[in-house]
């Protein structure tokens, strides 16, 4: 395979944004890695970054050329974002379905760090994106001004994580291969937990449960946060597994009596307002639930009811 990896900007009056860190030291740091690292798995690679530029245009113009002259396979954009401060996560941009596809595997890597899944998104905004031939993409491996990111942020493990995402593989000391990251039993017990009580990806469907802690899993997760009232994007917490484990005490859940996350799991999965209180609009639901099931109607979320809601 031959690869295109155009380090951003380092090319002025083209730099990078600045924050915690530098955009021109991360985005040069991670490329070099990525290069060398791909280069003794046997592929070939180009650099496509080029050494100066007479505007941003210029610079954005050398870039795509050199890949389209070299007739790469796969053109790869390494960025870093910047925003407010709070703002944090990693993001794929790209323009085609093949793009895409390889854009996934490489986020899901990335996100298997710890940091929020932003997603794939649209680039047809990108000029790299546009203008070069092949299938391509543009990574912004996460935020230089969050705290948060660059506590994570570690150039050795990101550039193993873009390499593993586009090659399926990462070279290990001796120039061998090291095979993929194992599982984890904590993400296991997550996706379990989360396919329970019929929280799935964006699509709705059931989680794979394979201990890796991909895009799925992360919405998933993302969604349980929200159904809860947890702020917390990323990784699971502790706030999180103490609201897994309140709601699969199965508590005795009666009007006008109960309120918390537990609450708020069953409005949400009974299609009530959501806001932790047991009213009459829950009890409500609650009923209407019953009677399809053909349980005993009484509006309270005992042992027949949960039973029903949790898988």
């Amino acid at each position: 395979m031959k690869f295109g990896i155009d380090i951003g900007h380092n090319a002025p009056p083209d730099s990078g944004a600045v924050g915690l860190a530098k955009e021109d030291e991360l985005t040069r740091a991670v490329g070099k890695r990525v290069i060398a690292q791909l280069t003794a798995l046997g592929h070939s690679v180009i650099d496509c970054t080029p050494s100066w530029a007479t505007s941003v245009l210029d610079s954005l113009r050398k870039r795509v050329n050199a890949a389209n002259a070299s007739r790469v396979d796969i053109f790869v954009s390494i960025h870093f974002n910047a925003f407010n401060g709070r703002a944090n996560g990693t993001e794929i941009f790209a323009t085609s379905s093949a793009a895409s596809r390889l854009a996934r595997p490489v986020l899901e890597r990335i996100v298997a760090l710890g940091y929020y899944s932003r997603g794939v998104k649209n680039g047809s905004h990108l000029y790299v994106l546009t203008n070069t031939y092949m299938p391509a993409i543009l990574i912004e491996c996460c935020f230089l001004d969050s705290a948060r990111d660059m506590d994570l942020f570690n150039t050795e493990l990101m550039a193993k994580a873009i390499v593993a995402g586009l090659a399926g593989e990462v070279p290990d000391g001796d120039g061998g291969e090291r095979p993929r990251p194992g599982p984890d039993d904590k993400m296991l017990e997550l996706q379990q937990a989360l396919n329970r009580l019929q929280i799935g990806d964006r699509d709705g469907n059931p989680l794979t449960v394979d201990g890796l802690f991909g895009t799925k899993t992360s919405a998933a997760l993302e969604h349980f946060h929200a159904i809860v009232g947890i702020s917390a994007p990323g990784q699971p917490t502790a706030a999180t597994w103490k609201a897994l484990a309140d709601i699969f005490e199965r508590p005795t859940l009666r009007p006008q009596h109960a309120t918390g996350q537990a609450v708020r799991y069953v409005q949400s999965r009974l299609g009530a307002g959501v806001d932790g209180v047991f009213g009459a609009m829950t009890a409500a639901a609650v009923e209407r639930f019953q009677v399809k099931q053909h349980i005993a109607v009484d509006g309270i979320v005992g042992g027949q009811t949960w039973n029903r809601l949790l898988l």
